[in-house]
């Protein structure tokens, strides 16, 4: 799971070229993903992972790093199950 959200993050929404993403490195803080490359990240997670996203799951404790968005998106298939 977090191989290919890490791929599509690093080769489509990165606003600048990554060859490694750390499994907790702040994605928004450090700059690597901005809020038009979050909207992004969102729809791929929904299309790709089959989950719903609305507005109020979109906190920085969810897609902090690739860990929380990996936690979160567990827990949500195991809510919609």
């Amino acid at each position: 799971m977090t191989d290919k959200i890490a791929k599509y993050i690093k080769e489509e929404v990165a606003n600048e070229p990554l060859t490694e993403l750390d499994m907790q490195e702040d994605l928004l803080g450090s700059g690597i993903i901005d809020s038009v490359g979050m909207m992004k990240l969102v729809l791929f997670l929904e299309n790709e992972f089959d989950v719903k996203i609305g507005p109020s799951d979109m906190t920085v404790e969810n897609f902090l790093n690739l860990n929380s968005i990996e936690s979160f998106l567990l827990k949500r298939k195991q809510e919609t199950g």
